[in-house]
């Protein structure tokens, strides 16, 4: 009896999530008449194109990890070694960008790397040479594509750091260690586990990339999400863009294996879930960690000149932690704030614009782009829709992730680690396979173009965010309360009535807002499923974008920037107010 809070998610996650995904992948080895074959994995070997593509995917995405590690790395120190009341401050500053709209930060982009745009002209007033483009190339993608992911590396990386026993480096400075050496030789090391799960998530997130290289790159910096939207949208081959997911998830999964075998995370994670002592590390865990501190240690451990200027960057006083003496530390993760936060407000001012075209400064202040976004039937239209699509969808990821969190939370059984990861896998698996997947099946359904295809694809999207929630919330929660109200003579569902949920509405209420802003923000679903009547807000400015740039673009991110922020903060400031948390 106590498993059935938790079949209605499963149920709903096996319908709408594992069996499309499987079908579509499956299909890629079928023909026109439903018999076993390979002819679309042939038409990949054959042709160099694709191949080209997988590797510049690859590249792109090994890149962009890269520099989400190292420009996130002192981010996460400094919210990692700071006092609550700051990290709570300088968080907000990461996670504007975070549930800021891709869109909204393409068009940002857009705006600041044109051939016009402050940034450009400002690099090209330093240079002496040719104009310099910063967009429509490799440039403008791995800018606007490494902002995009950055936060979610700074967050990783702090989450691991924050675990990390201050006294380790202090007990190391006691007994006669420089500042380099107490940093690359003890607090690098312990932070790894944290760096190694940040380069993985941001990997396997930058390479179902397609929005922000659609927009920001040119025909070289395609991507492999890129050709899977074509192969559907454009010639409906959904045989070869099961294939093109199948290598998506091949690519994914093979990095996946020799960064474990690298890195040992499985085996770190496992550590530090159960506290228990593991087998010593492989060959390939040995050599993976060896070669990354022979890479990022010798750096600091090597010399003495690179450990005398880390002094100066970190130089020491009595009584305070080093995160708050460096003063150079602060201008460089101040510059990397504002890298995070400046493109999304860049649009604000610029929705403004009294001019015809887009171009900042703005020329003028005016409000006529939304008395033109608020005078079209059409804009108006596309917002009601995103409204309602995202409301429903809120209240049907808190009912169904809400109950599957208390199983999850309270009870012990067998499978129960692979529900886990079948709840979170949404959120690893690129969405585009996702996406292309739940247009197939609801193209047999008949239910593309409906509100209903479009609330459960954004349910699937946005139930793993209200599971974690409420099973962080729930995880502090005191279950002597639930205990002494059966002592008492309550039913089981009177103390959850009474006493359970009132104690952690808070949590729940902000798992809502967290699946609605995911509802209201999301485009890549959207972009296969909607159509018509029912198009969403995202869906127009997507195809805006492609058309032409335009000012009232500007003024319907600025009300999507607006609306998100206002959800987000008021969803940490309820559940922050939760007597559980």
């Amino acid at each position: 009896m106590w498993l059935l809070p938790l079949l209605p998610a499963v149920c709903f996650l096996a319908l709408f999530f594992v069996y499309p995904v499987g079908d579509l992948l499956f299909l890629s080895f079928k023909d026109k008449a439903d018999a076993f074959s390979l002819d679309q994995y042939r038409s990949i070997y054959n042709s160099p194109v694709y191949t080209n593509v997988l590797l510049i995917t690859l590249k792109i995405s090994l890149m962009i990890t890269a520099f989400c590690i190292v420009l996130g790395y002192p981010v996460a120190y400094l919210l990692a070694n700071s006092d609550p009341k700051t990290r709570a401050r300088l968080v907000i500053w990461v996670l504007m960008p975070f549930w800021t709209s891709f869109l909204v930060r393409a068009f940002a982009w857009m705006i600041l790397l044109g051939n016009n745009g402050p940034l450009t002209n400002a690099v090209n007033m330093l240079g002496s040479g040719p104009p310099i483009k910063l967009l429509y190339n490799l440039t403008g993608v791995m800018i606007g594509t490494v902002q995009a992911l950055l936060p979610l590396a700074i967050l990783v990386m702090m989450a691991a750091m924050q675990n990390i026993d201050a006294n380790l480096t202090r007990a190391a400075s006691t007994m006669g260690a420089r500042g380099g050496q107490a940093f690359w030789r003890i607090y690098f090391p312990l932070s790894f586990p944290g760096v190694a799960a940040a380069g993985l998530l941001t990997f396997i997130t930058a390479i179902g990339f397609f929005i922000t290289p659609a927009l920001l790159g040119g025909p070289r910096e395609t991507m492999i999400a890129q050709i899977i939207l074509v192969q559907v949208q454009e010639l409906l081959n959904w045989r070869f863009a099961g294939a093109l997911s199948l290598l998506l998830l091949i690519l994914a999964f093979v990095v996946f294996i020799l960064y474990d075998r690298a890195t040992g995370l499985s085996s770190q994670a496992k550590l530090v879930q159960t506290g228990a002592v593991t087998k010593p590390p492989s060959h390939w865990t040995r050599l993976g960690n060896a070669a990354s501190l022979v890479v990022l240690g010798g750096l600091g451990a090597g010399c003495d000149l690179i450990e005398r200027l880390w002094e100066r960057v970190m130089p020491r006083r009595k009584g305070r932690p080093r995160a708050h003496a460096s003063g150079p530390l602060r201008i460089v993760v101040t510059m990397i704030l504002v890298f995070l936060v400046a493109p999304a407000l860049i649009v604000v001012p610029v929705s403004f614009t009294a001019g015809t075209f887009i171009e900042f400064p703005p020329r003028g202040l005016s409000l006529r782009w939304y008395e033109t976004y608020l005078g079209s039937s059409v804009w108006v239209n596309a917002t009601l829709v995103s409204f309602a699509v995202a409301f429903v969808t809120g209240l049907a990821a808190t009912i169904l992730g809400t109950a599957a969190a208390f199983v999850f939370i309270r009870r012990e059984f067998f499978g129960k680690r692979a529900l886990v990861a079948m709840f979170i896998a949404p959120l690893v698996i690129p969405r585009i396979i996702i996406a292309v997947a739940m247009f197939y099946l609801f193209a047999r359904l008949g239910l593309i173009g409906s509100i209903v295809a479009l609330v459960i694809g954004h349910t699937v999207l946005a139930l793993p965010f209200v599971v974690v929630t409420v099973m962080t919330v729930l995880k502090t929660h005191d279950e002597r309360y639930d205990q002494a109200a059966l002592t008492l003579g309550a039913t089981p569902f009177r103390a959850l009535l009474h006493i359970t949920l009132p104690l952690i509405q808070s949590g729940i209420i902000a798992a809502f807002l967290f699946a609605f802003v995911t509802s209201f923000d999301e485009l890549t679903v959207a972009l296969f499923i909607s159509a018509g009547t029912v198009t969403t807000l995202p869906k127009m400015m997507w195809s805006d974008l492609i058309l032409q740039m335009n000012p009232t673009l500007a003024a319907v991110s600025t009300v999507i920037l607006v609306i998100a922020t206002v959800i987000v903060l008021a969803a940490e400031a309820i559940k922050r107010r939760s007597p559980a948390t």
